[in-house]
């Protein structure tokens, strides 16, 4: 498992989003309090951040295959990196699922950062039948071996082809809910819009006028988050605020 978030608003640092709040994501990597596989998240993790605020931006990715709070390079790009748009995760990996930065969300593919806290039981055997839903010359794109990379693969190709964050995620969820049995907490942003699922794991939400907070658990003990019943899809904007939909 994992725990994952994204943040769409006004310009904060990654210090604040990340480290600072009582319940941070570095904390998360070590005392997660609502994860229901694993007991800590120490086999990696990975940021991804937008530098301004529009559309068709490549962003900015920062990967390591270590725990968080052992980084101290994170600590010092935390403090001065500033966006717009985050995604941001800690990773448990799955038995059998292989190690390393490129294992590590955020993946990435033109302008969209994805992650997924969750896990595909019996990938890769299991998997086979998704295979048929993907040309296999994406698979030469693959970033790493994992269920995780093989599913963005999936959501990748509906993007490519004009769906919009949270359609391309509810497909690809119900594809996989068809096949195969696990846990798919999907995230994803493109920098201007967030779309997430829950299926099998916790997320939550929490909303301003100027920012939008999606994440697997509350980062902190304050009022107005929100949790997202199981099975459903959320889809996020400042223009348009966030709607919650049954998959």
């Amino acid at each position: 498992m994992c725990r994952h978030l994204a943040y769409i608003g006004t310009p904060i640092t990654l210090q604040s989003l990340l480290i600072d709040p009582a319940h941070s994501l570095v904390e998360q990597s070590w005392a997660p309090r609502l994860q229901i596989s694993g007991i800590m998240n120490v086999d990696g993790f990975g940021v991804g951040w937008y530098e301004r605020e529009s559309s068709g931006q490549t962003p900015v990715r920062y990967r390591r295959d270590r725990p968080i709070w052992t980084d101290a390079g994170f600590s010092d790009v935390a403090r001065v990196a500033s966006s717009p748009a985050i995604l941001a995760a800690v990773r448990s990996a799955s038995p059998g699922m292989p190690f390393g930065e490129a294992a590590c969300a955020p993946l990435a593919h033109e302008r969209w950062l994805f992650s997924l806290n969750g896990a595909l039981e019996g990938y890769p055997d299991k998997a086979k039948p998704l295979l048929d839903h993907l040309d296999p010359t994406r698979l030469l794109d693959m970033e790493a071996a994992t269920d995780s990379a093989l599913l963005w693969l999936l959501v990748q190709a509906r993007l490519d082809g004009d769906a919009s964050l949270g359609d391309a995620l509810a497909s690809v969820a119900r594809v996989t809910s068809q096949h195969c049995d696990g846990r798919f907490n999907f995230l994803l942003t493109d920098g201007v819009e967030i779309a997430a699922t829950a299926i099998g794991n916790s997320l939550f939400w929490r909303g301003a006028d100027d920012s939008i907070v999606v994440a697997s658990e509350p980062h902190d003990d304050e009022e107005g988050w929100t949790r997202v019943p199981d099975q459903s899809l959320l889809t996020a904007s400042l223009a348009d605020g966030v709607m919650v939909m049954s998959l």
